[in-house]
């Protein structure tokens, strides 16, 4: 029994775990995204809603984003350039699923 319940505590704590680390809202939080974007308006870069509208219908756009968002860059939403964020910031993983979240905005 004792045994029951120690596999179900850990598979409970894993599970939350995993919920954590599958939230892009979390993640983009985590990575300091919300430091420069929100949601609906421009702050220092551009809204997630904005992202979203201009990469609409682009089959492409979660892997050119995501190029974006690694090597950072400059002209594309203004003169303010945006710094590089390595996979030490956001994981692979977690930046394509922040890249995806942004462009159902």
């Amino acid at each position: 029994m004792k045994i029951a319940l120690t596999c179900a505590a850990l598979l409970a704590t894993l599970s939350s775990a995993s919920a954590l680390a599958a939230d892009p809202a979390a993640a983009a939080q985590k990575a300091g995204c919300m430091a420069c974007h929100t949601m609906d308006k421009k702050l220092v870069g551009p809204s997630f809603k904005d992202i979203a509208a201009k990469y609409k219908g682009q089959g492409d756009a979660v892997a050119k984003l995501s190029d974006k968002v690694r090597k950072g860059g400059a002209g594309n939403w203004g003169q303010i350039p945006m710094p590089p964020n390595p996979a030490e910031k956001i994981g692979d993983a977690d930046l394509k699923e922040v890249v995806g979240w942004i462009l159902k905005s």
